[in-house]
């Protein structure tokens, strides 16, 4: 093309003396039409048919590189090429500009091509992300340490085109750096080797709730990065944790409960201890007259009357003997109306424990499993348990033990 360039151009009157520039000017204008061309075929002809090749496919996979904008960077390296390849051709005889248009067209290619790397991990990224082992497993500080990696090595190969050298003598030189470089990555590298431990070990997942006191953090996790781990909290601010934080700190990971067959509810009913009394024959008349332990009274009064008669106990004492006491039926009561619950999963554990007395009584805990562990619903059915308890218990002569108020005190008054 030169060749041919520089033969019509010496045909033309009046250019004695400046054939080789004007051929090399026109050899240029013609390289950058040629790469003008280029890129509007490959990007508004070749792309727009891989796109509409790509949409029309079932998978909504192959979506996500149009969606990152692969296909697009790809058509700026044919231009940048051409330019790169041509240029030596059109301006060998003027070596300076020849070498600026070259290693510009260069770093071009190289900043090109580290985009079409990050859009390609993007896509890998965000493809991963579609299945369901990615909230247990993220990648996303893997993937950010790619991109790291890609835009060193761009950065490296760019300052060789600059400087003339050879990338590989930049990277051996880098050996002496290596503290300054230890330093200035010192987040990226901590943050790298605990988002390795996440993973591996499965710590956290996206999606996952957690609690990170130390950061104020209670929530689902986001996105779990580098050097920083997004969650959103229950009043839909977002706290960031460094992710070494999930290392060298505690924190709370409530995956298990939503795993598992239920979630727990673990909490008491403090009753007054001066209403805890031994069960007479009205008592339990009334206490028999309730389903869910009117069995259980009948067989009680059965077994300690035989234990009494064996060990012939005067009955002249209430404190001889064996008796039923209030406080031990209304337990049963509470564990029977449990084991009845529908809300309640009957295949994990089921208590209704007595806890040791304190100076505001006597706490009745229930120890149980919501079979729903949805918060709001989990919240509902842990409400109507207590709500029915509170209202139940008056009717075994117990009283829930509540510390005085201004109202009862106007009343001592009166």
């Amino acid at each position: 093309m030169f060749s041919l360039l520089q033969h019509w151009v010496s045909k033309l009157p009046g250019i004695q003396g400046y054939e080789t520039l004007i051929t090399s000017a026109l050899a240029m204008a013609t390289i950058w039409v040629m790469a003008t061309l280029a890129f509007y075929v490959v990007k508004h002809g070749l792309i727009r048919l891989i796109t509409k090749l790509i949409t029309k496919t079932e998978s909504n996979l192959d979506d996500v590189l149009i969606k990152q904008k692969l296909f697009n960077r790809i058509a700026y390296l044919v231009p940048a090429y051409l330019v790169y390849r041509l240029t030596p051709l059109a301006l060998e005889n003027y070596p300076v500009i020849d070498n600026l248009v070259v290693t510009a067209s260069a770093i071009i290619l190289v900043g090109v091509g580290a985009l079409i790397v990050t859009s390609l991990i993007n896509s890998l990224l965000e493809i991963y992300g579609s299945f369901a082992v990615s909230r247990h497993i993220p990648i996303q500080g893997f993937a950010q340490v790619a991109k790291i990696i890609t835009y060193f090595v761009a950065l490296i190969a760019i300052t060789a085109l600059i400087l003339g050298e050879s990338p590989l003598t930049l990277f051996a030189g880098l050996g002496a750096m290596t503290a300054v470089l230890m330093l200035v990555f010192k987040d990226p590298i901590l943050g790298f080797v605990a988002g390795l431990q996440l993973s591996s070990n499965r710590m956290v997942g996206i999606g996952d709730w957690v609690d990170i006191p130390q950061h104020n953090a209670s929530g689902d996790i986001l996105e779990v990065g580098l050097t920083t781990v997004k969650v959103r909290n229950f009043d839909n601010t977002i706290t960031t944790v460094p992710t070494q934080s999930l290392i060298n700190e505690s924190f709370k990971n409530w995956r298990g409960m939503q795993e598992s067959g239920g979630r727990r509810i673990k909490r008491s009913i403090i009753i007054d201890a001066n209403s805890i009394q031994f069960c007479d024959d009205d008592a339990l008349a009334r206490y028999s007259k309730i389903d869910y332990i009117k069995d259980y009274i009948q067989a009680k009064k059965n077994e300690v009357q035989e234990h009494n008669q064996k060990s012939g106990t005067a009955d002249h004492s209430r404190a001889n003997g064996r008796r039923l006491t209030n406080i031990g039926t209304f337990r049963a009561y509470v564990l029977a109306y449990l084991k009845h619950h529908p809300q309640i999963n009957q295949n994990l554990t089921i208590l209704a424990r007595q806890l040791a007395p304190t100076d505001s009584g006597l706490p009745i805990e229930v120890y149980a499993f919501s079979a729903d562990k949805n918060w709001a619903n989990y919240e509902a059915i842990q409400a109507d348990i207590f709500d029915h308890l509170f209202s139940v218990v008056n009717e075994f002569d117990l009283r829930v033990f509540q510390k005085p108020s201004g109202g009862d005190f106007r009343q001592i008054g009166r």
